[in-house]
């Protein structure tokens, strides 16, 4: 009996992006992971993310493709590299693609030490990633198993307008577990207390973080991660680059924008101010009073259809241990990365230079 070509048939649903670039594109995001760890635990979060940046960039310049960074460090005028609308990559070859980075997703994590950092960032054909301007978004990710819940009970779907305790009986019903076993990761902010009083009310059980929500986004898709459900706002960067790995992994993004100061609770004047300053750079991007609080579904956040995804542990996470660092620049990094196909890798990557120095040990 002839065995199933699992590997030939998902490489061949790959597209000219994943081939090229999903096997380098873990070694840029590693490398900014590495120089982030140096910075662990001393206290300086601009430095540690500077590093991270400056090594990001240097990787990427080394490789043969047309990029423009859509999500970044920010404006032009607010970031010396990495900022929305720098050209990088050699720009050789055909190979043209957006990008969104978050060299160093944690500065406080890694500047404290605290569990929860890492490198990302996506890459997708151009308009391939929502152009997440500089506000929140407001979110709720779930992995596949509510997704194909969905699909057999077409009357019963997570909505972000919809009651918390609605939500989260439809994800328990397609865990098959009860809600008190349900663990919805939530970050520890002020403008959440409401809501984190209001999951506890149902019986899920809340886990606070204090930054870096975007790998617990991902982690509802992975089995045996012990997080079934990520809510609350955040950063819209953040956001786009957990939908790329949602969408690869099957799971479900809802979101929307939402300023700054209306998630906070800001006063009518704090609010008007905002809106004067941010709303005319919405316009340019199609994002008006009209229309900033529609739903943006996984699609809408990654329409792309060749598409990649990587991201390194700076601290440990999830399940992305921390940095090991040998001595010499010897270092060794745990990684996942993953494409539009729909192939996944989970690496441990180890670089010692001189072997003889340093043998290879496990």
């Amino acid at each position: 009996m002839p065995h199933p070509k699992t590997v030939e048939n998902m490489i061949k649903c790959a597209g000219p992006i994943e081939c090229a670039l999903l096997p380098s594109l873990i070694h840029v995001t590693e490398a900014a992971a590495i120089a982030a760890s140096y910075q662990m635990g001393k206290g300086n979060k601009n430095y540690a993310d500077q590093v991270s940046v400056e090594a990001m960039r240097r990787m990427m310049n080394t490789l043969d493709f047309k990029g423009v960074i859509k999500i970044g460090e920010g404006e032009r005028d607010e970031a010396p590299m990495l900022f929305i609308g720098e050209e990088v990559g050699t720009g050789k070859g055909d190979i043209v693609v957006d990008i969104a980075v978050d060299p160093l997703e944690g500065t406080n994590l890694t500047a404290d030490g605290i569990p929860g950092s890492i490198s990302v960032m996506a890459m997708a054909e151009p308009g391939g990633l929502f152009h997440g301007p500089d506000v929140y978004m407001d979110k709720i990710v779930v992995g596949p198993d509510v997704v194909r819940y969905e699909k057999e009970h077409p009357d019963e779907k997570i909505d972000l307008d919809a009651p918390i305790i609605k939500n989260l009986e439809i994800v328990a019903k397609a865990l098959e577990r009860d809600i008190g076993e349900i663990v919805v990761v939530i970050l520890e902010r002020d403008r959440h207390l409401n809501m984190i009083e209001e999951i506890r009310a149902t019986g899920a059980r809340v886990n606070l973080v204090s930054d870096g929500d975007l790998m617990p986004g991902v982690s509802t898709a992975i089995r045996g991660s012990g997080i079934h459900v990520v809510m609350g706002s955040g950063g819209s960067g953040e956001a786009v680059l957990t939908a790329a790995a949602i969408k690869i992994l099957g799971g479900k993004v809802l979101a929307r924008l939402v300023l700054p100061t209306v998630a906070n609770g800001g006063s009518e004047e704090e609010m008007a101010e905002e809106k004067a300053e941010k709303m005319p750079r919405l316009a340019t991007m199609g994002i008006t009073e009209d229309n900033i609080n529609n739903i943006l579904d996984t699609d809408k956040l990654v329409p792309g259809k060749d598409f990649i995804f990587a991201a390194s542990g700076v601290t440990s996470g999830q399940f992305l241990n921390q940095v090991n660092l040998f001595g010499g620049g010897d270092a060794r990094v745990h990684s996942i990365c993953m494409g539009s196909s729909g192939v996944v890798k989970l690496t441990d990557s180890i670089y010692i230079g001189d072997k003889e120095q340093t043998p290879l040990r496990l």
